[in-house]
C-alpha cells in the first residue's frame, strides 16, 4: 500500500489500486491513509446480527446489504462502514459505492469522535444517503440519524423498535444485541427472566 507523506497526499487512483495489492485494509481521509484495526467479539455480533436481519429483509429486492468489505467513496475520501445498503449499485466500480441509502457504523470509545463528528458530515452530504446509524458495543443504545428529519439524532434501547423508512423495515433493539456480552444487555435479560417467571 503506498503511504502518502504529511507533505504528499495520495489520490484516489492511487488508494484504489493500492487497496487492490494490500493484505490490509486502509482507509483515506484527506489524502492520508490510516489502517483498519481488528473487531472485537462484540462488535462482530452486532455487525452480523444486522446484515442478516437486512439480507432476510430485503431478498428479491433490487437493495442489497454489504459487509465491512465494501468501500463508500464520500467525496475523495473512502470508509469501509461495519454495514450498508445500496439499492443502486453501480457494478463498473465493484470496490466502492457512491450511492448507499443506509450506511452502519458500530462504535468504540476508539471510534467514535470519527464516527459521530468527521463520518457523520461526510456521510450525510452523499445524495442518496437517508439514514445514518451509530451502534455503540460497550453500552445499548442506537442513535439513527435521518435525512427526512433534518439529520436529527434519535436514540433507541432495548425494549424498543426502529423503523427504517428508506427500505420499510423495522428491526428491535434486542435482536441487534443478540449474544452482546455488555451490562445493559445482561440487566435487560435478567428483567425479561423476571417479567417472565
Amino acid at each position: 500500500m503506498p503511504v502518502a507523506r504529511k507533505d504528499k497526499v495520495l489520490s484516489p487512483e492511487d488508494y484504489l489500486q493500492g487497496e487492490l495489492e494490500s493484505s490490509v485494509k486502509h482507509e483515506l481521509i484527506d489524502g492520508q491513509v490510516y489502517a483498519m484495526a481488528g473487531a472485537s467479539a462484540n462488535h462482530e455480533r452486532i455487525c452480523q446480527n444486522v446484515a442478516r436481519e437486512l439480507g432476510n429483509h430485503l431478498k428479491g429486492t433490487p437493495c442489497e446489504p454489504f459487509g465491512s468489505d465494501m468501500k463508500v467513496r464520500a467525496s475523495d475520501n473512502f470508509y469501509y462502514p461495519d454495514v450498508l445498503v445500496d439499492c443502486d449499485f453501480d457494478d463498473s466500480e465493484p470496490y466502492y459505492t457512491e450511492s448507499p441509502v443506509i450506511i452502519v457504523e458500530v462504535i468504540s470509545r476508539s471510534t467514535r469522535k470519527m464516527d459521530k463528528k468527521k463520518k457523520l458530515l461526510e456521510y450525510i452530504n452523499i445524495p442518496t444517503l437517508k439514514e445514518y446509524v451509530l451502534i455503540e458495543q460497550d453500552v445499548a443504545d442506537v442513535t439513527v440519524y435521518r435525512k427526512s428529519d433534518d439529520w436529527r439524532s434519535t436514540h433507541y434501547f432495548l425494549g424498543e423498535e426502529i423503523h427504517f423508512e428508506s427500505i420499510d423495515f423495522t428491526i428491535s433493539v434486542e435482536d441487534i444485541y443478540l449474544r452482546v456480552q455488555n451490562e445493559d444487555v445482561a440487566a435487560y435479560l435478567e428483567q425479561q427472566k423476571a417479567e417472565s417467571n
